[in-house]
């Protein structure tokens, strides 16, 4: 049987309230005689009827203004408004009767006054001792967890109201900075001071703390969270406040605390003016418009009102699902005027490139099709070079060709000194790039380099999370490793607005703060979902941290400028950097030379030519590539010799 409700329809549950409301106004029509020493039974034979008469109008009324139609697990303060005017009414109900049909009571008008006391007393106080008896009645059978909420604003009360109502948590403490509310009750849960969290977890058991400060920066988050994280609870919290007031959340779906939260940063707003510049009533394309930060490009753009977006990408499912998301916002009107389109192909296809960009008019590019992931471009080195290198120039030709006014180049702080190829490739993007906006083009090219990006496929924190919810261990390549981070949100928002600035060849650089340790978020993160770090200090801790090594390609620090020569912009998150690029004329001859060794599959040549093309390009030993592996083997076996499958792939670097 469901514990929520009786096994009775809602018609038979509304007249049993009926009978029983009509039976309390009675008795409290009874009482308020009683109480005067007057005799209510004394009254003859036929006013009794009219006063019956009266009871059932009240109870006609109730029906007519709502009471019944409250469920009463759910009733609140609305339905004690409503149990407050169906009283008043029955009360002027019996006034009336009586000074119309027992004239003779006049003096006894103090009846009335009385009677309304008693009646809102039975009415309303037998709904609440009801709701409250069904609610231990509920708790008993079904056990909920004991959960202390932080934070006792509008949100804390409105989630304790949620929660008090669902079946998984119970709230049974309230802690809150506020100096004000401590010592206060606020739904009949006791304000705490965090001085007391430590003993609340003891006495009540408690392995959860949610976060009910969806208003709090992000700075004000990190401080909190600084307090709480050797607590042994999980941390969860309450959607943000946005979330929340355009109803796409409940304020009872906890979920756990957001990394943007132990960064501890909060977003610049945004330059109105910088955004909407390349963009509002534009044709818009975004190559790579399925991966993580060119979805997220779209979505910003579509808010800013292009003429046309042009959606690229080669992954299929990911164009199907973006372009299917981006129609659900139009149809809201976000962007409700953009004409969408969806085109597959590969940025590497030069006619495809060019007849897109001409036949849609485009003015706006923002290239982001790349192949981004260190390890599996090690390992796919010809096919990286193809894409990232090829890729950017393809498009970026096209883009000149058709007369677009602005291409802005996704690029990464790992083509700053890259020990990886996937940087040295972005890196000699971005001297295309340079070298292409120096032949005096219409078109102007930017390029705009930042971090990881949080929330982007690949991140670590995702990683980290499963690795600690499946019991660990997690994963770090290095103790010393740090790396800078951006929110995907932050991160495309400031590429927009850099790419507004742009006048042909420069470099933004986006501030992403001070680095992070990687370790030392994994340790966060294991704290803040309730375990703690065993290592050699703690052996009896729950996860442990083990150290992979570095990947291939990999460095200990990342960095964003290849120079010292930077300068400010109109955005004080957005730096420009001034930075050396080969000419046009010393490109050809390398791209040339890089064409012929991708069609040789000649791994040699490849990297010999983005050593003399990047400037501080050390490829780490053990990159290889399986298609010049097994081009290798196949001369070596012709030639009798042995082949970098028999362990002489090592000496590409020597």
């Amino acid at each position: 049987m469901n514990l929520y409700t009786i096994p009775l329809s809602r018609a038979v549950k509304q007249m049993l309230m009926m009978l029983a409301d009509s039976v309390m106004l009675g008795l409290a029509l009874w009482l308020s005689f009683a109480l005067l020493g007057a005799e209510f039974f004394s009254i003859s034979q036929g006013v009794s009827v009219y006063f019956i008469l009266a009871n059932i109008a009240s109870v006609l009324v109730f029906f007519r203004i709502g009471l019944y139609r409250a469920i009463l697990l759910y009733m609140g303060l609305q339905s004690g408004f409503i149990v407050l005017q169906g009283v008043t009414i029955s009360t002027g109900l019996l006034a009336a009767t009586a000074y119309f049909f027992v004239p003779e009571a006049r003096y006894e008008n103090a009846v009335f006054p009385i009677y309304w006391m008693i009646a809102l007393l039975f009415i309303g106080g037998s709904r609440f001792v009801a709701k409250v008896a069904l609610l231990n009645l509920i708790q008993n059978f079904r056990p909920k967890e004991p959960v202390i909420i932080y934070g006792a604003g509008s949100s804390g009360m409105q989630l304790v109201a949620a929660l008090q109502n669902g079946d998984q948590y119970l709230p049974v403490a309230f802690v809150d900075d506020s100096r004000s509310l401590i010592g206060s009750t606020v739904h009949g849960i006791r304000v705490y001071s965090p001085g007391a969290l430590f003993d609340l977890i003891e006495n009540f058991s408690v392995r959860q703390i949610l976060l009910a400060i969806p208003s709090a920066t992000h700075a004000e988050r990190k401080e909190i969270l600084n307090r709480l994280e050797h607590l042994p609870v999980h941390v969860k919290t309450v959607p943000d406040l946005f979330d929340m007031t355009s109803g796409k959340v409940g304020v009872d779906e906890v979920r756990d605390i957001d990394i943007e939260d132990l960064l501890g940063r909060d977003i610049v707003p945004p330059n109105p003016k910088l955004l909407g510049a390349c963009i509002t009533g534009c044709s818009v394309l975004v190559t790579g418009a399925a991966g993580s930060i060119g979805s997220e490009l779209c979505r910003q753009i579509l808010s800013l009102k292009p003429r046309r977006l042009v959606l690229l990408d080669s992954f299929e499912y990911g164009l199907y699902t973006v372009e299917n998301e981006l129609l659900e916002r139009k149809a809201v009107e976000e962007g409700g005027q953009t004409e969408l389109v969806a085109m597959l192909g590969n940025v590497c296809n030069p006619q495809l490139m060019e007849h897109v960009m001409k036949r849609f008019g485009v003015e706006t590019v923002y290239h982001v099709a790349a192949y981004k992931q260190v390890p599996m471009v090690e390992s796919n080195i010809i096919e990286g070079v193809q894409n990232n290198i090829f890729g950017t120039l393809v498009s970026a030709q096209a883009a000149e060709k058709a007369g677009v006014n602005h291409f802005v180049f996704i690029s990464t702080d790992k083509a700053v000194r890259p020990t990886n190829f996937m940087g040295a490739t972005k890196r000699f993007a971005e001297q295309l790039l340079q070298a292409m906006s120096q032949n005096r083009s219409r078109t102007r090219f930017s390029m705009v380099r930042f971090g990881n990006v949080l929330g982007s496929s690949g991140s670590v924190v995702p990683l980290f999370r499963r690795q600690i919810s499946q019991g660990g261990p997690v994963t770090v390549t290095h103790p010393e490793v740090t790396r800078y981070f951006m929110t995907v949100q932050e991160a495309a928002q400031l590429v927009i607005q850099a790419g507004s600035m742009a006048t042909g060849g420069e470099v933004f650089v986006l501030d992403m703060h001070e680095p992070i340790r990687i370790v030392d978020l994994a340790k966060k993160m294991i704290h803040l979902m309730g375990y703690d770090v065993k290592d050699e200090n703690s052996y009896k801790g729950d996860i442990a941290i083990e150290y992979s090594g570095l990947r291939p390609g990999e460095k200990l620090f990342e960095e964003l400028l290849i120079g010292e020569s930077v300068t400010g912009t109109q955005h004080p998150k957005i730096m420009r950097a001034e930075e050396d690029a080969l000419s046009w004329a010393e490109l050809e001859v390398l791209l040339g030379r890089l064409q012929v060794a991708c069609k040789r599959l000649d791994l040699h040549q490849i990297r010999e030519v983005l050593m003399t093309a990047v400037d501080g390009f050390e490829p780490k030993e053990g990159a290889s590539d399986p298609l010049w592996e097994a081009v290798t083997d196949s001369e070596a076996a012709a030639s009798g010799k042995e082949g970098p499958s028999d362990g002489k792939v090592t000496t590409l670097y020597k």
